[in-house]
């Protein structure tokens, strides 16, 4: 039933999706249940919505948004690989280095990535800030408030860029963001309310915003 479910709200929302693709976004889904039941990543109840709060979620993004190839994408705070792992799956041309601060969390991560051979991803294990790489991009589902995500991230950003949005930061989020962004308000965020593409209760309150770092 399970993988009924996730296939239905693949199909759904991503209808041009290739066979390799969703076999592999279907094996993420398999493999992210086995390692959960000995590492307990998430709660059950989200396990029980993993299509929704976590497959879906993570490309939300690519409803309003495509990274180019060649793209080069750090993932903070990647946790057990979301929203890094779909994301790569989708975007097989660009590059992405998941990192988090746990190590059990990486141990899952890279072992998600070797068995549905993602040649297109890295894992760290450290802590954003001391990452020595420039990226066009860094995406997280991390809980932190934005200031902190601008002071980790600062100096990481090319200079050039080819996207409709400007190099810099997309974070998943949730909630009344208006005190939170009053704090970057320099930088110009933009939100993108996810109800605007997906109808599921759950993303009612769903956003992505993008702070532009360049």
């Amino acid at each position: 039933m399970l993988m009924n479910t996730e296939l239905s709200c693949l199909q759904h929302y991503f209808p041009e999706l290739d066979g390799e693709k969703t076999n592999k976004l279907l094996a993420l889904a398999e493999g992210y249940r086995e390692w959960n039941a000995k590492v307990n990543l998430v709660s059950r109840t989200d396990l029980e919505n993993l299509a929704e709060r976590h497959l879906l979620h993570s490309l939300s993004l690519t409803l309003f948004f495509k990274f180019e190839p060649f793209t080069e994408i750090m993932d903070l705070g990647t946790g057990g690989g979301f929203p890094g792992l779909p994301l790569a799956i989708m975007f097989p041309e660009s590059n992405f280095l998941l990192v988090d601060s746990i190590g059990k969390k990486i141990r899952v991560v890279e072992d998600l990535a070797g068995r549905l051979n993602l040649k297109n991803v890295r894992v760290m294990n450290a802590r954003a800030e001391t990452v020595q790489e420039s990226f066009d991009f860094v995406i997280t589902r991390a809980v932190a408030p934005a200031a902190d995500l601008v002071k980790w991230t600062r100096g990481k950003f090319a200079t050039h860029y080819s996207h409709s949005l400007k190099n810099g930061i997309l974070a998943w989020k949730g909630g009344d963001l208006r005190e939170e962004l009053k704090a970057i308000q320099k930088l110009r965020p933009r939100v993108f309310h996810l109800k605007d593409h997906l109808g599921e209760p759950f993303f009612e309150t769903k956003q992505i915003v993008h702070i532009p770092m360049v």
